[in-house]
């Protein structure tokens, strides 16, 4: 598949933007993940709504939101360009939106390997004298490895699909934040444009399937390695 040069920018865009969602949003999706999965409290009603709110709202309103509190006027935005972080009109913004869309679905899937989990795992380690970082990192961690690594992949699918809200906070500039779905959308508005658009589908297809095979293949091969202990 020979690719123009613009749609080559598209595609390496789409995957700087869905590494750093991943990289990024990773950490706290195993923190509330965890939270729901094992912990009661009060609010947690709450944050498990605010958790799944970014797939029930229409992404268009997600990115508004973004706009409102990250731009150049916004409450984080204005704090944030004191220190020369822009995040508005930037491929940066665009990652952040699409780890914020990304976060359920990590989100999701981590908290089900942990509730799969078997507590006494933990408890038995507890007794050998673990303490809760040991148990977590040695037990818990390793027993979760498939669900995080789903997670991950899910987040990461997201992120290269992820058009709404990315184009609302961050426009559709060419080279700058036009991602490959902003790419495809661009294409089909323009004459004679449905030839990339085609293109540039089929290397989302590619890039999608590629990414959950890789997944399934990871996933498997740490569920063998748990196993053999």
């Amino acid at each position: 598949m020979i690719l123009r040069p613009e749609e080559w920018a598209a595609l390496a865009l789409s995957l700087k933007v869905s590494f750093w969602a991943v990289v990024l949003s990773l950490p706290l999706a195993l923190l509330v993940a965890w939270l729901l999965a094992r912990r009661q409290f009060w609010g947690k009603s709450l944050l498990n709504a605010l958790v799944f709110l970014p797939l029930i709202l229409p992404p268009v309103v997600t990115g508004y939101i973004l706009l409102l509190m990250f731009g150049r006027a916004g409450i984080f935005g204005e704090f944030l360009a004191r220190f020369g972080i822009v995040l508005a009109f930037r491929w940066t913004g665009a990652a952040l939106a699409a780890a914020i869309m990304g976060f359920p679905l990590m989100v999701r899937a981590i908290r089900l390997a942990i509730e799969a989990a078997d507590p006494k795992l933990e408890a038995a380690a507890a007794t050998l004298g673990a303490g809760p970082a040991a148990r977590f990192i040695f037990v818990t961690l390793p027993l979760i490895a498939p669900g995080i690594l789903a997670g991950a992949v899910l987040g990461f699918a997201k992120a290269m699909g992820e058009f709404g809200a990315t184009i609302t906070f961050v426009a559709n500039i060419p080279g700058q934040t036009q991602t490959l779905p902003s790419a495809i959308y661009a294409f089909l508005q323009v004459p004679g444009g449905e030839a990339s658009a085609l293109r540039l589908v089929g290397l989302s297809l590619f890039v999608a399937l590629g990414a959950v095979l890789i997944s399934e293949w990871l996933a498997r091969r740490v569920a063998e390695r748990i196993g053999q202990r």
